[in-house]
């Protein structure tokens, strides 16, 4: 079982191969869930793993927008359905891993990639709460609930691969990047490495891959409130 951070996976322009293009590197008979895959770089990881042959949810929060990925897999030749819920409720989180299982069957790769920054730049003390809250809770609590949800049936089938998306903004100070989206970064990187931890003496394999990414590269959605985020 592997439990890591995720590298840049993005396809580079007019790259799109088919699955058959892959060969040996098919993921043909595995389901595929990336929450936050309706736009940015959900997307490009959910499309790239149904073309590599997994079975893919598709998962954000805009009902059209992950619709419009799930007819782009199955145009592709992809195996694809849309499920939609809030990642920081673990009953949505719950009830979304029940309509895959029934539909797709057990997740086997796990792709946490929903969160973003949900408050613009600002000093510390300049901060809102609910600010500071959103973007906690939208990528950190996101991120634990949906490992809290999908980590035991991992366990209980001795295979599965979880990755948890980093960002160069949690490990490198910058005074003019949001503080909460560090912050919770920080965090993510922590707790998957706590995970891989604990999932290791079971005889399952964990390991951390620290990309350099940059936090622009998600192309996230902007809010009203000058805020980015990409849930989906």
């Amino acid at each position: 079982m592997l439990v890591g951070v995720l590298p840049d996976v993005t396809p580079a322009a007019g790259n799109r191969r088919s699955r058959k293009e892959y060969g040996m590197r098919t993921l043909e008979g595995q389901v595929a869930l990336v929450t936050g895959s309706s736009r940015g770089i959900g997307e490009a990881i959910v499309t790239e793993l149904a073309r590599r042959g997994a079975a893919a949810a598709v998962h954000g929060r805009d009902e059209a927008a992950v619709s419009s990925v799930v007819t782009g897999i199955r145009h592709d030749d992809g195996k694809a359905i849309a499920v939609t819920g809030d990642v920081t409720s673990f009953d949505h989180i719950e009830a979304i891993r029940h309509q895959i299982e029934e539909s797709l069957g057990p997740v086997d790769i796990l792709v946490a990639n929903a969160g973003g920054s949900f408050t613009p730049p600002a000093p510390l003390e300049e901060i809102p709460e609910e600010g500071w809250r959103a973007t906690i809770d939208g990528n950190l609590l996101a991120t634990f609930l949906t490992l809290k949800s999908f980590l035991p049936g991992m366990k209980e089938r001795g295979r599965g691969s979880i990755i948890t998306m980093a960002s160069s903004a949690g490990r490198q100070p910058d005074g003019r990047a949001p503080i909460p989206y560090g912050a919770a970064k920080a965090a993510i990187a922590l707790l998957t490495q706590d995970v891989a931890a604990q999932v290791g003496p079971r005889g399952d394999k964990g390991e951390l891959h620290r990309p350099g990414d940059d936090p622009d590269r998600a192309q996230p959605r902007a809010n009203p409130s000058g805020a980015t985020g990409s849930h989906g």
